[in-house]
Order: C-alpha cells, then structure tokens, then sequence
C-alpha cells in the first residue's frame, strides 16, 4: 500500500481531468528553443513532476518518463498520459508572448508548482536576456533537494493525539446554485485590479483578499438572483502543508473552509459581512482541523466525489507577491483549474507587480454573474480592467487503469 502522502492519481479521470495550470504573460515573444531547454534543465532539480502513471502492487503511481516533456507552440489542449504528452503528466505551451504550464491537481497544488514556475523563468529568462539574476530563492540544477519538499510532509505531527478536533462544519445540502445545466461552454475571464486600492479595501473593511472577493461575489449571486432564498456558500481554498508548518513540499495538501451567507443576512454592511467571513475562515482554518483532514487521509477515509456539488462558488488565492529580480519580465499571471461539478464559479486569484490577477472561470457562457460581480467591484470603488475573455482551453486526460 502506498504512504498516504502519495498522489492519488484515481482522482483525475476523462470525465474529471482535474486539471490546473499557471499562466504568464511576459512582456516579449516566447522563444520556443530556449523554453524547452530550460524545461529540460530543470528535469534533476523537479524530478517528482517529469513523471509518468504506473501500476505497482495493482496500485496506480508515478514513475519517472526520460521522455522530453511536451512544449508546445499552440494553446490547443492534449491529453496527459498520452502519446501527445509523451506519457508526461505534465505539459507546457506557449503562445506569441504568453505560456503556460499544466499539472493534474492531484500531482501538486498551487503552493507546490509555483517554486516549479519561477525556476522555468529563471532559467528561460536568463538565456533569452542573456542577464545574470541573483538566484536567491529558486531552486536551480546543482541543489541539493530537501527532505521537507519530497519526503513525509508530516513527519513531525502526532496524528493520534488528536481523537476529534475542535470544530467541524456542517455542510448545508441546498446552497445557491449558478450553473446552467443547458449550456456547457467553459469560460474564463481575465481580470486586473490595482493592489493598493484592494489592500486598502481591505484594511478598512477587516477582511484578507480571499474573505474580500468571496463576500463580493456573494454579494453579486444576491445580485444575480434577489429573489432565490437558498444560502450562498463560498469554499476558500486553504493550503494544510501551510497551516502546519510545511511551505516547500510539492504535493497537493488542499482543503477548503466554506463561508455561509444565508439569504436572512444583509450583506450591506461590508465591514460586518467581511468581519463574520473571516471569522468563519478562521475557525475552519485551524491547525487542529488540517491534522484531522490529514489523519483522515491517513486512514484513507477521505475520498472526493466530483459528482457531489459542495459549494456555490469557489475563492483560491495563491499568495505569491514576486519572482525577484523577474518582475520586470513579466507582465500578467494566473492560476486556473479545469472546471467540475463541485462548484459553479471558481475565481482563482495571484498577485504580482502591485496587480492583483483574477482568473473567473464559469462553466457556461452567459455574463449576467460576471457583470453583477464587476459591478460589486464598481460599487466598492476598486477599479478593474477586463483584459481578455476566451473559451477555457485545459490539457485533459487520457484513462488510467490499475490492474
């Protein structure tokens, strides 16, 4: 049986690809040559993501691919764990001046494929520039790679101390519901907000950014429809490798705290409504619930069903401020993640080069829930620019199969 902190790669499947990407805008044309040595390069330093399925002991797991991984220059979608991907669970492409990388989410998480991101850069932007960076902070060819980014990433933690955690929330099984079950064309939309005004809304409302844009966007389901009396639910992606203590290991340690508005809720009043969201984000994100969360996965009683919706809408905000001395290379930059029945609207959030970047990503083509959100943005005096809309275009997967 495999450690419980291995991938479950049974969690990304045709139906439910479980896909998730970063994308970058640089300032200049990709060179396409220059890419793929740099992804190549990098193979030694992050061997965990140049990897491949397999069975073994009739469970399926990662195995090393000496195959190159796939750069492409097309924003056309592949399959992991196929010819076209060279059986890589991983791929990248690019663009004109835009790239981006792709990774099943059971592989990594938003935490764990950033360092990945910033070294590509590194390495990309060095040889196309022909500048030399300080390599402060990236994880280059030639380190040594740590325990704490591949080994156990909870060595430390007694799991059997804790018999019940403090708290834990009840779901509510009728929540608000945005999707559209007639209409099934994917969309993502690109949105920039100025990091001073957002920080400052912040500061004067008592929220953080994920508390801040999940109460905007329940304010705008109320918006969307007044007259719905169901509870808008709002799951805050949380990171557990953060709360207890591990930042550097790549695996995907996610979990979620939701943040109910129940209809009799006013949420007029955002400096209240900001006030009780963070309250409620604080009380599920606690050390305590992430031992419990991981004990259960331990046991291997915790299982995700991509069937079962769990939330209204969904706020993920991976709080990384810079790449260093790359800044100035780069222009835009997003998380996205391929949509599935869980939630309607996912909103993924990034910061950099005092921008806020928001991905809103919706499974079906109709604007009137984007334009409410933007115009809660309007109202609270945050301005944004709606840079780009587009089909969402993820690389998919083709079908594992232990024997």
């Amino acid at each position: 049986m495999s450690e419980y902190y291995e991938p479950y790669l049974d969690l990304s499947s045709p139906e439910h690809n479980n896909t998730m990407g970063v994308i970058l805008y640089l300032h200049d044309p990709i060179d396409g040559k220059i890419l793929q040595s740099a992804v190549e390069e990098l193979r030694v330093r992050f061997s965990y993501f140049y990897v491949k399925a397999a069975c073994q002991n009739g469970e399926l797991t990662t195995v090393p691919n000496p195959l190159p991984m796939t750069v492409r220059n097309t924003w056309d979608p592949i399959n992991f764990n196929s010819i076209d991907s060279n059986y890589h669970l991983a791929a990248w492409k690019y663009d004109d001046s835009r790239l981006a990388f792709e990774i099943p989410h059971s592989l990594t998480d938003g935490a764990g494929v950033l360092p990945y991101i910033k070294s590509t850069m590194y390495l990309y932007l060095s040889k196309a520039t022909g500048q030399s960076f300080d390599p402060t902070g990236f994880r280059l060819p030639g380190d040594v790679i740590p325990d704490s980014e591949i080994g156990d990433p909870f060595r430390d933690i007694d799991f059997d101390s804790l018999e019940y955690p403090l708290y834990i929330k009840e779901p509510i099984p009728d929540f608000f519901r945005l999707v559209n079950e007639t209409d099934s064309n994917k969309r993502v939309f690109f949105i920039k907000l100025p990091e001073s005004q957002v920080m400052d809304y912040c500061g004067d409302n008592d929220a953080s950014p994920n508390v801040l844009f999940s109460v905007m966007l329940a304010k705008a389901a109320r918006r969307y429809d007044p007259a719905c009396e169901k509870t808008v639910t709002v799951s805050v992606a949380i990171n557990h490798k953060a709360i207890l203590g591990n930042r550097d290991n790549y695996r995907m340690f996610a979990g979620q705290a939701i943040l109910d508005f129940p209809k009799s809720w006013s949420l007029d009043d955002i400096r209240k409504t900001c006030t009780i969201g963070r309250g409620q984000l604080m009380l599920q994100a606690d050390p305590e619930n992430s031992i419990w969360s991981i004990k259960q996965r331990k046991r291997k009683l915790q299982s995700i069903s991509f069937d079962v919706p769990q939330a209204s809408i969904c706020v993920s905000y991976a709080s990384n401020r810079s790449f260093g001395p790359l800044d100035p290379y780069i222009a835009e930059m997003y998380i996205v993640t391929s949509l599935s029945k869980i939630t309607d609207i996912l909103c993924e959030v990034t910061c950099i080069n005092q921008s806020f970047f928001l991905a809103f990503l919706q499974p079906f083509s109709s604007e009137k829930y984007l334009e409410c959100f933007l115009e809660e943005l309007h109202l609270a005096g945050i301005h944004y620019e709606l840079l780009r809309r587009e089909p969402l275009q993820m690389c998919g997967i083709d079908r594992m199969e232990a024997f």
